[in-house]
């Protein structure tokens, strides 16, 4: 009996140790200085945002105080762990939808560590199919998928986006003709103040952002 009493006391110790090297993980993968070495050290493609690019979306996102955030195109997640980041701070939260089963799979597990998993949420499927079920007001948007699909991704999203939504729209000068009908329609219309910026040169290409005023 009172070697029992010994084992329960002895193990209580160990438990508490184990959960605090349980927490001091879950801790250290959420600091900034983890976070910052990841994304220095994280393997982009082609396919996925600068980093210069990514971390003016993410001062766009927490400047803005956006809460409700989509991506379309999520390539491994480099553009949304840098929103996730930004959405963090303003206690918002980011849908990022993607086509390919293996980019979601890559992106959560990116999400996961960096202990971003609760902040983004990956969507399997079709973008034009996907996007339809998002609710709104919508705050913040990045596209980046489907160049000639560009104007219909957005078409869909329009009528959820509140007064003050910003929208970002990736490749605009590399890719300008695919992409026109969106570019004249956002460039045009008396409901946005756009403008095409270059945050990196990496890729020799830009950015549009838009401003919905109205």
């Amino acid at each position: 009996m009172k070697r029992s009493h010994l084992t329960v006391a002895l193990c209580i110790p160990v438990l508490a140790f184990a959960g605090l090297i349980v927490y001091a993980g879950e801790s250290n993968k959420m600091s900034p200085e983890f976070r910052k070495q990841f994304l220095e050290s994280f393997h982009r493609t082609s396919l996925n945002t600068t980093p210069e690019d990514a971390m003016m979306l993410r001062i766009l996102v927490e400047s803005s105080g956006a809460k409700h955030g989509v991506e379309v195109g999520t390539a491994s997640g480099f553009g949304a762990l840098n929103m996730g980041i930004a959405f963090e701070r303003t206690g918002g939260h980011l849908w990022t939808h993607d086509i390919n089963p293996k980019a979601v799979q890559e992106t959560q597990a990116n999400l996961k560590k960096v202990g971003l998993e609760n902040v983004v949420t990956c969507v399997e499927g079709d973008a034009l199919q996907t996007l339809q079920k998002m609710e709104g007001p919508i705050d913040f948007v990045f596209i980046d998928a489907l160049k000639r699909d560009y104007f219909k991704y957005f078409k869909i999203l329009e009528p959820k986006l509140k007064v003050g939504a910003i929208i970002v729209a990736d490749n605009v000068i590399v890719s300008v003709r695919e992409m026109k009908d969106y570019l004249d329609y956002v460039q045009n219309s008396p409901d946005y103040d756009t403008v095409i910026i270059r945050a990196s040169l990496e890729k020799k290409d830009g950015v549009s952002v838009s401003y919905k005023i109205k």
